[in-house]
């Protein structure tokens, strides 16, 4: 769906950070800049080429920045753009949403 199509904010910004590993590598540099074996240590659930097209979307859409150092091996880091910066406070409210679901739905599980 194109830009001009969308009605709700939400969908506009589900769009850009939505999908299972987006707002996760954001909320991993949100720390600082990471090198691709880091979030790759970090995302342990996703594969490689998974990891790599969802960084290649973000960097796409100008969330983070990919720098590549012209050294043997190749390095290469990422981090937020300033644009990706903007999305920090909707990544904290997530974050403490999430740490009151996580509580509970801890609370709720029967004790065995």
């Amino acid at each position: 769906m194109s830009q001009t199509e969308q009605r709700c904010p939400v969908e506009a910004t589900l769009s850009v950070v939505g999908g299972k590993w987006k707002a996760v590598i954001l909320w991993h540099l949100m720390g600082g800049t990471k090198r691709f074996h880091e979030l790759q240590q970090a995302l342990t659930q996703t594969t490689r080429k998974v990891l790599t097209q969802q960084l290649r979307e973000l960097e796409s859409d100008g969330l983070i920045v990919r720098t590549v150092y012209p050294q043997v091996p190749p390095k290469v880091e990422y981090s937020l753009s300033e644009y990706g910066k903007s999305f920090i406070p909707v990544l904290k409210t997530m974050g403490n949403w999430g740490f009151i679901h996580m509580e509970r739905s801890r609370q709720a599980q029967p004790n065995v």
